[in-house]
């Protein structure tokens, strides 16, 4: 039995029949991560040729950490206790979600020696079931990225393609588990960065509704498109962690209680699929993928209808107007006086100031906070950041027109199959675009999920299912429909 193929109901049943402990399976990632993660570099704490200055240290105490944890759900077996169906499976968690104790870069030298004080509230949930953790996984710098390139510490490659991206900027946590280094992943979704690169990978990627789970202990990048959501192999175990991580939270205020159960049975379901996401720009070949899943869901007797999103085309646009002008505000907190990095030279605070984010920043997080703060700068307010908010609500209100028709939406998750490495980092507006099918649903707080539905050679392709807010058990079992079909 290789281990680290199973998913989690596999491995949970396995460690209640004492077929394998909680430590072999936990070893039996380490090894994996040992073995093929120096080519891929998904993880940045755990990874043997990390990057970081102190990673032999941190990787020596997430060790210590993560075989006790194992340990602990060993010992719980052999009492005859039962375990909760997360407890001893390892999971791996992006770098910008708060672990006690454990770095969290955000991949970013700015943050290179944080140390987390706390955890994030879904990562304490995960702790109380017994999960174990085995690392963090790398990212664009504070997620800010569609390629897991613009990581301060390298980039990330595509399991399925060493030579091409694995998506962003969830990239670390998607090819951590296509390439079966754990057995799951946290990821965060704030334009598409757990669907894209769940796509680009094949493995199943939920974005939940906004609000649905606690973005406590999440390095906030814009904090209203923001979500924190489990990225699986199937999607009965994206249900598991969801289920696991979701929740109102009293240190979220913007957390939501509300859960609607689903009672859909699929011939009675009604799906759009809209017209705009169908248009001249999208590879033929992923349409053609794209085309025969809809097809398929046709056969098992669900009613496809074609409808249409009418200002989808400026949906990313006022995308990139509110993402940058939050992450400008988000950002500023990084003054190189309170955490993080601090260049001291000679000058006076302003030049500490200037100095340490000039040092620490990349490239595109400050091309973002520059156009952030012009965005919301005197004079210009109005001009861009009040008229994309004034957009944001003519596409919610498409969304809400379309779903009094249909009970959900079927679209591409990307126009094109995974891109070469270096292909689009030299052109901003080209890696924007990548985002195009992605961005309208986090501009309106709705659930998606990325479901591999087929490939191209032997590049993944992602269908994504689009429901009503706080409907993600509905979309969960449209997709695991698909699978059992």
């Amino acid at each position: 039995m290789e281990l680290t193929n199973l998913t989690i109901k596999a491995a949970h049943q396995g460690l209640v029949k004492k077929e394998f402990s909680a430590l072999e399976l936990c070893q039996a990632y380490l090894d994996n991560i040992r073995q093929k993660d120096k080519s891929i570099r998904a993880f940045l704490t755990i990874s043997g040729d990390s990057a970081l200055s102190q990673a032999k240290k941190v990787d020596e105490q997430m060790f210590i950490s993560t075989l006790r944890s194992a340990r602990v759900i060993d010992d719980m077996i052999s009492a005859g206790r039962e375990i909760p169906i997360l407890a001893g499976i390892p999971l791996a968690v992006k770098d910008n979600i708060l672990v006690e104790d454990v770095r969290c870069t955000a991949a970013s030298k700015i943050l290179e020696n944080y140390i987390a004080p706390y955890d994030a509230t879904c990562i304490k949930k995960l702790k109380n079931l017994g999960a174990v953790i085995l690392g963090k996984t790398n990212l664009d710098e504070f997620a800010l990225g569609s390629s897991t390139e613009n990581s301060a510490f390298g980039p990330t490659r595509n399991p399925h393609d060493l030579t091409r991206v694995p998506g962003g900027s969830s990239g670390g946590s998607a090819a951590a588990v296509a390439a079966n280094m754990c057995c799951y992943t946290l990821g965060s979704d704030t334009g598409g960065s757990i669907r894209q690169p769940a796509s680009f990978c094949g493995v199943v990627g939920l974005k939940p509704t906004y609000g649905a789970v606690s973005r406590y202990g999440l390095i906030a990048f814009a904090s209203s498109l923001d979500q924190i959501g489990p990225m699986t192999k199937t999607v009965e175990d994206a249900k598991i962690v969801f289920d696991t991580i979701k929740g109102w939270d009293e240190k979220d205020s913007t957390s939501v209680i509300k859960n609607q159960k689903s009672k859909m049975q699929i011939k009675n379901l009604k799906v759009g699929v809209p017209k705009e996401y169908f248009v001249k720009g999208i590879d033929p070949e992923v349409e053609k993928v794209i085309k025969k899943a809809i097809k398929r869901y046709e056969e098992m007797g669900v009613k496809i209808e074609e409808v249409s999103l009418p200002h989808t085309e400026y949906a990313l646009p006022a995308y990139y107007i509110i993402n940058p002008s939050e992450a400008s505000a988000n950002l500023a907190r990084y003054d190189g006086i309170k955490y993080g990095l601090s260049t001291k030279k000679n000058g006076d605070l302003m030049d500490v100031y200037l100095k340490s984010r000039e040092e620490g920043f990349g490239q595109e997080v400050r091309r973002r906070i520059m156009l952030g703060t012009y965005a919301l700068s005197a004079g210009y307010y109005e001009a861009y950041y009040l008229r994309a908010q004034k957009v944001r609500t003519l596409v919610k209100n498409d969304f809400e027109k379309v779903f009094k028709k249909v009970d959900a939406l079927l679209a591409p998750v990307s126009p094109f199959l995974p891109f070469e490495i270096g292909e689009r980092i030299k052109d901003p507006l080209s890696m924007y675009l990548v985002d195009v099918y992605t961005v309208s649903v986090n501009l309106v707080g709705l659930p998606a999920l990325s479901l591999p539905v087929g490939k191209v050679g032997n590049l993944p392709v992602g269908l994504q299912i689009i429901g009503k807010p706080f409907e993600e058990e509905k979309i969960l079992e449209i997709a695991q429909a698909y699978d059992s079909y």
